[in-house]
């Protein structure tokens, strides 16, 4: 099926070009020419395999089809975020920036030639039934993923809530495919669903995306901990695959001060590079801080880490992340379809390039496979649980490794922050006698 699409991809492209011939004014022709014969004589090549697969193709071919293939054909040989969307594709795109669509929960990318979950999305049928980022699709009901398209990917995988969809899975780790049989939901992502006091000095708030609403919930949630005595942060930014780059500056910008540069992005010339910087004074400059990540952690995450990384404002503890530093720009086009295309890549305060290669936690803590698909699971609220259940889920509950160590390292902080008072209250004193005696 997917090979087939291939080479409609070549012969569409043929007579995607043929058509802009058709199109553009003979000034704009010149101009092409003048750039250089080659492209032209390119061109012209192609007009004549139009010419051949018109007068000598077995079947007869719907042009639309061949036009949408090559559009899909050329962006895919750009890298794995670029995309082409067909009319309804777009739309779904455009659903899911709104915050609702219906799906299964997953972040989707092609590495190395397959479709590869970049990350489950929290309180999903996917995240609860336990699907990992790494996971590589290889069927999607039964049909070989090979040399599918993301645009293809997204239209199997969405569906009307309440219907359902097989996918076989390749796992590190695992011999055979694992099937799981998902049924599609409406997916309502919220960006801070999670905060509250581990201890009675330590927060903790979980951050799944970078919307356009997520500062004003991460400022109220701030507010309330703050209103509990919280003295130092735990900000798990794990599963977090990104979002707006300007909504992961507002986050930094709470940690972050004195006019600082925060991220660059920077396209195909100098003229290009977009620089952002922190506020003067960041709003909580000093609070003790540890951010979590893990191989989910992408882009707009990477952002975050990456800047307080580089800045040593607060410790990076976890696992490598996903590896994601390009932007996107959606573009719109007439016919109703759209192009999203990596215009820029972006850069940590030290000029670090992180794109496929992820940012190293300061402190590495992995977590195995199976055991982050229990924490997943654990980690829902379930209603109406009567109590003797409840009792026993709690019992059956383990431990956060990442979160554990965390709490170890921001009670080591405050105990010497603790013991430095206590010196420098010392020395006043020891200062202050030493005058007395002065003064007899």
């Amino acid at each position: 099926m997917f090979k087939k699409r291939k080479i409609l991809w070549s012969l569409g492209l043929g007579l995607f070009l043929l058509f802009s011939l058709v199109i553009v004014n003979s000034k704009a022709i010149q101009g092409v020419v003048g750039k250089g014969g080659e492209i032209y004589e390119q061109i012209k090549l192609l007009s004549e395999v139009f010419t051949l697969v018109r007068d000598n193709y077995v079947e007869p071919v719907d042009a639309k089809e061949l036009i949408y293939g090559a559009c899909e054909g050329m962006i895919s040989k750009l890298d794995h975020f670029s995309q082409f969307m067909d009319p309804p594709a777009h739309k779904m795109m455009k659903s899911e920036t709104e915050g609702k669509f219906g799906g299964l929960g997953i972040r989707i990318a092609i590495r190395e030639g397959r479709l590869t979950v970049a990350t489950p999305l929290p309180r999903t049928p996917a995240y609860e039934l336990g699907i990992l980022p790494g996971d590589k699709i290889m069927k999607i009901e039964g049909e070989d993923t090979k040399d599918i398209t993301l645009s293809e990917a997204v239209k199997l995988l969405r569906g009307k809530p309440g219907t359902k969809v097989t996918i076989s899975i390749f796992r590190e780790g695992e011999k055979d495919l694992i099937d799981f049989t998902i049924t599609r939901a409406i997916i309502k992502i919220e960006s801070v669903p999670d905060a509250k006091m581990l201890t009675d000095k330590i927060g903790y708030i979980e951050l799944t995306e970078f919307s356009k609403e997520t500062p004003n919930e991460f400022d109220k949630v701030w507010k309330k901990l703050k209103k509990k005595g919280m003295k130092s942060l735990i900000l798990d930014l794990r599963y977090n695959p990104g979002g707006l780059l300007v909504t992961a500056v507002e986050i930094c910008k709470n940690f972050i001060g004195d006019r600082k540069l925060i991220v660059y992005t920077q396209g195909r010339s100098e003229e290009q590079v977009i620089k952002f910087f922190a506020e003067k004074k960041a709003k909580h400059e000093k609070l003790p801080l540890v951010i979590l990540v893990n191989r989910g952690s992408a882009s707009g995450s990477e952002i975050v880490a990456g800047c307080v990384q580089d800045w040593k404002r607060g410790i990076i503890l976890g696992e490598k992340t996903f590896g994601k530093a390009s932007v996107q720009s959606l573009m719109p086009l007439s016919d109703g379809s759209g192009l999203r295309l990596t215009t820029a890549k972006y850069y940590t305060p030290n000029g670090r390039l992180i794109h496929d290669i992820g940012i190293i936690p300061d402190i590495v803590v992995e977590v195995p496979l199976e055991t982050m698909a229990k924490l997943m699971t654990q980690r829902e609220k379930i209603y109406g649980l009567p109590k003797e259940v409840k009792k026993e889920k709690e019992k059956e509950k383990i431990k956060d490794l990442q979160i554990e160590r965390a709490k170890e390292i921001l009670l080591a902080q405050e105990r010497f922050s603790e013991i430095e008072r206590g010196v420098e209250e010392i020395l006043e004193g020891v200062e202050e006698g030493a005058q007395k005696e002065k003064e007899k």
